[in-house]
C-alpha cells in the first residue's frame, strides 16, 4: 500500500499547481455528470454524485462548475454522453497499472492510451491482465494537520474503517467499497474534510523501482495518462523509495 498512498500524496501536491486545475476541473465535471446520469441530481441520495462534489470541492472548483455538470448528467443541459472504460497494461520496470477513463469516442482513447504505454516502453494488456492484483476499496484523503492521528484512526474504526495509512501531507483512510459511505459520513459529522473521496483500486502488492531511470520512466508515463483529458484515474503497483520520489518529482 506504501506505492499507492505515495502516488496519492504525489497527486495532492501536484493538485496544488494552477498548471494541472483546469484538467482537474474537466475530470471532476465529467465524474459529476456521470455520477447525477446513473443517480441522479440529489447529492444525499446519490453516494457517488457525492464523492464526486466532495473532491471538486477540495480543489476549491466553482459551485457553478458543479451545478452546471449535475444539470448535463441529470438533461438539464446538452452534453456529451460519456463510456466507463478501464483499460490495463505493464509500465516501466513491471509495474501494473489500472486506467480508469470516461470517453466519448472509445478508438480515440483506446488509441491514445495504447501509445502512451508504447512510448514509455511498456505495453497494455488484455482485459484481466494485472486487475487481480488489486483490491477495490474505499479512500478517504485527509489532509495531514487538519486532525490528530490518533484521533483519525480512533474515528475511522470505530465508523468501520480498515485501515489509516499515513504518507507525506496526507492520512488515507481505506474502507471495504460497502463501508465507504458510512466511514464518510461518520467522519464528516465530527467535522474531518477530505482532499479526495472515492472507491480505488489497491494494490495487492507492490513493486520496488529503484532505479533512477526506470523510475522517471514510470512516472512520465502516469503523468501523459492523467493529463489525457479522458482518463479519471490511474491506479498502480509501485514503490518508489521516498528519497528517489522526491529527486523525480
Amino acid at each position: 500500500m506504501s506505492g499507492h498512498s505515495k502516488w496519492a500524496n504525489t497527486k495532492h501536491r501536484k493538485g496544488a499547481q494552477d498548471a494541472k486545475r483546469g484538467k482537474m476541473f474537466t475530470k471532476l465535471a465529467k465524474e459529476i455528470a456521470v455520477a447525477a446520469r446513473m443517480g441522479g441530481g440529489d447529492p444525499e441520495a446519490n453516494p457517488r454524485l457525492r464523492a464526486g462534489i466532495i473532491s471538486a470541492r477540495a480543489v476549491n472548483m466553482p459551485k457553478d462548475n458543479i451545478d452546471r455538470a449535475i444539470k448535463k448528467g441529470v438533461g438539464g443541459l446538452e452534453g456529451a454522453n460519456y463510456e466507463e472504460i478501464t483499460y490495463e497494461g505493464y509500465g516501466p520496470g513491471g509495474v501494473a497499472i489500472l486506467v480508469d477513463c470516461l470517453t466519448d469516442n472509445r478508438n480515440r482513447t483506446v488509441g491514445e492510451v495504447r501509445f502512451f504505454f508504447g512510448k514509455s516502453g511498456g505495453n497494455m494488456g488484455e482485459t484481466g491482465c494485472v486487475s487481480y492484483m488489486f483490491d477495490k476499496k474505499g479512500s478517504l484523503l485527509v489532509e495531514k494537520g487538519a486532525l490528530d492521528e490518533e484521533k483519525l484512526l480512533e474515528l475511522a474504526l470505530e465508523a468501520g474503517a480498515e485501515d489509516v495509512v499515513e504518507d507525506g501531507d496526507i492520512f488515507e483512510v481505506l474502507t471495504a467499497p460497502e463501508d465507504f459511505n458510512t466511514v464518510r459520513e461518520a467522519l464528516e459529522k465530527e467535522g474531518v474534510t477530505f482532499v479526495e473521496a472515492s472507491i480505488s483500486m489497491i494494490p495487492k502488492n507492490t513493486v520496488e523501482v529503484a532505479e533512477e531511470k526506470t523510475a522517471i520512466s514510470l512516472m512520465k508515463l502516469i503523468d501523459n495518462l492523467e493529463d489525457f483529458d479522458d482518463v479519471q484515474k490511474v491506479h498502480a503497483n509501485f514503490d518508489i523509495p521516498d528519497e528517489l520520489m522526491e529527486k523525480i518529482s
